[in-house]
């Protein structure tokens, strides 16, 4: 206990979200969870999937588990989405135990605040937020899934998916996870509003909800409602322009209408929901190419998505510009962005992105296949997306290490790394400029 107090608060969070992925397999490999099908590996890499809200899986999660593995599989979202420091918070609070400064500083890295006030009214208002949220739109599915399958099976069904669609997981029971759905109206507006209002993050919301006026909300608030249009438009557009012909995707529907409501899903769903209403693995080379890049780029900072942030896409986008108009401040919306910040961008996304090659050396090293698929594959586990061209109900057994190390670090990498980030120290030693040649 004392060499766990010893630890810095994202290393702790990070061991914490290991147990409970210890917890998880231990739970989903019983007997009355699953069929024969699952295995240890199978169980280990379904609970990471789950707690790191990724959705890549290796067995049909429909099928391969019984419904009390499907609650578990829930639960794991759940808990990973939101985070674990938030239901620990919460559980204090309700028995009364306050809230001392070393849960306090776990739960800011969890919350990815830089701020120690005002976490516990945070983390409730997290809560609260997930609850309506889901509450409603597992409402609004039941409305497409209990005529479809019966009382039991369509609540359940709804229930299920409007938890996995909010926290970002992709995680579905059907075996083709939403393509029987790529037309139906109600689940085209419930299931991407869901992954998009969580996506926004929680800070935003709060944000939205508070202020309710353009002008007063905060620089990060601005730059994420902005971002996130550009990126819907930009995955939107360029699906339908891209695969608008071929005949295994949009190609299948005969009105302009259905091709837009599925090119609107495909658009979105990249940004880290991981569902999909047509085959994937038929995507044209280009599409495929521009659905990578937005699944790197992913959603926002303390929300249930992963990648790199918008928030960090949008200042290495400003900062670029500024470089080229010569301008030695970073300005947005009337406002400055200081240069640690600037720093800290560049740091996490030169990270993500040797993480992201390193891995995909690895895999390819030891997993024979399709270089782009291979890469949809790990900027999938990266980004905890969950999209997959078909290549990891594939992969070998050490294949599969891989993408669980993936998953977990692209869950919970960034928060370590930006404890150290965070870590100023003053130099006692002062040394004179060099110039080096760049470009």
């Amino acid at each position: 206990m004392i060499a766990l107090r010893k630890l810095p608060p994202p290393a702790l969070l990070a061991l914490l979200y290991l147990a409970l992925i210890v917890v998880g397999t231990i739970i989903l490999r019983l007997p009355l969870a699953h069929d024969d099908s699952v295995g240890w590996m199978e169980a280990l890499f379904t609970s990471t999937s789950a707690v790191t809200v990724t959705g890549l899986a290796v067995v049909d999660t429909g099928s391969a588990f019984t419904p009390f593995g499907q609650a578990v599989v829930a639960v794991l979202i759940q808990m990973g989405g939101l985070g674990l420091m938030t239901f620990a918070v919460l559980l204090l609070s309700v028995l009364g135990i306050p809230i001392n400064l070393p849960q306090r500083m776990v739960l800011r890295e969890d919350l990815n605040q830089t701020s120690l006030s005002n976490l516990g009214k945070l983390a409730l208002r997290v809560m609260k937020i997930a609850i309506a949220v889901e509450v409603l739109g597992a409402l609004l599915l039941a409305a497409v899934f209990v005529p479809e399958f019966g009382w039991r099976p369509g609540l359940w069904q709804a229930v299920f998916h409007s938890v996995s669609a909010f926290n970002n997981a992709g995680f579905s029971l059907f075996s083709d996870s939403l393509s029987g759905f790529a037309t139906n109206p109600l689940v085209n507006l419930v299931i991407p509003l869901m992954f998009v209002i969580s996506g926004l993050g929680f800070v935003v919301i709060g944000d939205i909800m508070r202020v309710r006026a353009w002008n007063r909300l905060s620089m990060h608030t601005k730059l994420m409602i902005v971002g996130t249009l550009g990126l819907i438009a930009w995955g939107s557009l360029s699906f339908a322009l891209l695969e608008w012909n071929n005949p295994a995707t949009l190609g299948l529907f005969d009105h302009a209408w259905e091709k837009a409501m599925v090119s609107w899903f495909q658009g979105v769903t990249p940004r880290t929901a991981g569902f999909n209403t047509i085959d994937t693995s038929a995507m044209h080379d280009e599409t495929v190419l521009i659905t990578i890049s937005l699944m790197l780029i992913g959603g926002g900072s303390a929300s249930t998505a992963g990648g790199i942030k918008v928030t960090t896409f949008i200042v290495l986008i400003l900062a670029t510009i500024a470089f080229f108009r010569r301008h030695s401040e970073l300005r947005a919306f009337g406002r400055s962005i200081a240069a640690t910040e600037i720093m800290k961008v560049l740091a996490l996304t030169t990270i993500s992105l040797l993480l992201v090659m390193v891995s995909l050396f690895m895999l390819m090293v030891v997993q024979d296949g399709d270089f782009l698929k291979l890469s949809f594959e790990i900027a999938s586990a990266f980004g905890t997306v969950g999209l997959s061209m078909g290549e990891t109900g594939e992969l070998n057994t050490a294949g599969r290490l891989i993408v669980i190390v993936v998953m977990f670090l692209g869950r919970v990498g960034p928060l370590t790394l930006g404890f150290f980030l965070a870590t100023r120290s003053k130099p006692r030693v002062r040394y004179p400029e060099g110039q080096i040649y760049l470009g």
